[in-house]
């Protein structure tokens, strides 16, 4: 095994929006120093740091300095540039890895990684050139949704569509030239698992996390997950191939769909997740401080779901009401066992994720009700 990392050495971060304000926020409360490289200057992860690089992630000047100050490095989402973390990871520790970020930043790319551990994802057609469209037949994978391979997050780059037609009519004005065509599912739930794997391989697993989304972007989280055994242990069983076959190191999601009594992947995230961020309240230990366990090299922490919990998600519309910013009346819904994050974002903008509440207790129907009555305090 690697060397452990001892307090109070530098630690870095690839990315400075919530995910690596958090990690930064664990990393001190270990010990640890941590320096972030963000090119926002009011980066939420920046503002916290011991130190900030205010430049791009292809930086090779950024690189180098990050490279000799820290001992080892990590990322907070995935559209790092894989040539970045194949640069650095042959200086100073770095993970996730180059190969890891590589396969999972690209959907096509990623869904062929999927489907050769054969595990089990929805009807799809990789699109990467006008060939496709000479020999397309499979017109049953309508109604789908058309997908671009890169940089599509919260549902953005992503288009219902009915048609070939409508998907050439797409593919002919975008400036992307990759993208993936996948058949819509009827979906009875959403799911993800979230994980920690250290550097010698050992996992720790958080409770299976069930997922409502609008309009592509996480609503609600609820723990556990109201789906049965069978379906929490498969997609354990997914995550954890999928994790080990990466030779991952650090946090990862997987998100599932369930359509018909079946299970499906629907993508990866090689970093902490928004439907993790529940750990933070009912959990002994968070997404983040595994993370940071598994990059310095020390055992994981055993988990415990301490108290059950129903994540509701902040987006910067709750800011935008009537067309003026706004702060929302936050002093209205504190209480006992409700748990408010803000990220610290300068600018709220529509579907902008600037928060969350994390609701902890017993029965999970109440929370649900009283996270409904939260987001019906706020918004009125």
């Amino acid at each position: 095994m690697d060397k452990v990392i001892k307090p109070t050495s530098m630690l870095g971060m690839l990315g400075g929006g919530q995910l690596g304000k958090f990690f930064v926020i664990a990393a001190q409360n270990l010990g640890y120093q941590v320096t972030v490289l963000d090119p926002d200057q009011k980066s939420p992860a920046g503002k916290v740091a011991n130190k900030h690089i205010c430049s791009s992630f292809s930086d090779q000047a950024a690189l180098d300095l990050m490279s000799k100050e820290c001992m080892a490095i990590s990322t907070e989402f995935e559209n790092i540039p894989s040539e970045t973390i194949k640069y650095l990871e042959q200086k100073v520790r770095t993970h996730p890895n180059s190969n890891a970020i590589s396969i999972v930043q690209r959907r096509v790319e990623e869904k062929k990684y999927i489907k050769e551990l054969g595990i089990p994802i929805g009807s799809y057609e990789p699109l990467k050139s006008n060939q496709f469209f000479l020999e397309f037949k499979d017109t049953q994978i309508f109604p789908a949704i058309l997908k671009q391979s890169q940089f599509g997050y919260d549902g953005k780059g992503q288009t219902h569509v009915n048609s070939i037609n409508e998907v050439k009519a797409i593919f002919d004005n975008s400036k992307e030239k990759e993208f993936v065509l996948e058949k819509k599912l009827d979906l009875d739930k959403e799911i993800s698992v979230v994980l920690s794997r250290s550097l010698n391989g050992v996992t720790k697993i958080f409770p299976v996390i069930e997922n409502q989304h609008k309009a592509g972007i996480l609503d609600l989280s609820i723990v556990p997950a109201r789906v049965s055994e069978d379906f929490k242990k498969e997609a354990t069983a997914y995550a954890l191939d999928i994790a080990n076959n990466l030779n991952y190191v650090g946090t990862i999601a997987v998100e599932f769909f369930i359509s018909e009594n079946k299970l499906y992947v629907n993508e990866i995230a090689p970093r902490p997740h928004n439907s993790g961020h529940f750990s933070l309240d009912a959990c002994n230990v968070s997404q983040f401080d595994q993370q940071v366990l598994a990059l310095i090299g020390r055992d994981l922490e055993d988990i415990r779901l301490e108290k059950n919990a129903v994540m509701l998600n902040l987006l910067g519309d709750l800011w935008l009401q009537n067309g003026e910013i706004k702060k929302p009346k936050f002093e209205e819904v504190e209480g006992n066992d409700i748990n408010i994050h803000l990220y610290g974002k300068d600018s709220p903008r529509i579907g902008r994720k600037m928060g969350h509440i994390t609701l902890v207790g017993d029965d999970i129907e109440n929370l649900i009700i009283k996270a409904e009555e939260i987001r019906s305090k706020l918004w009125r």
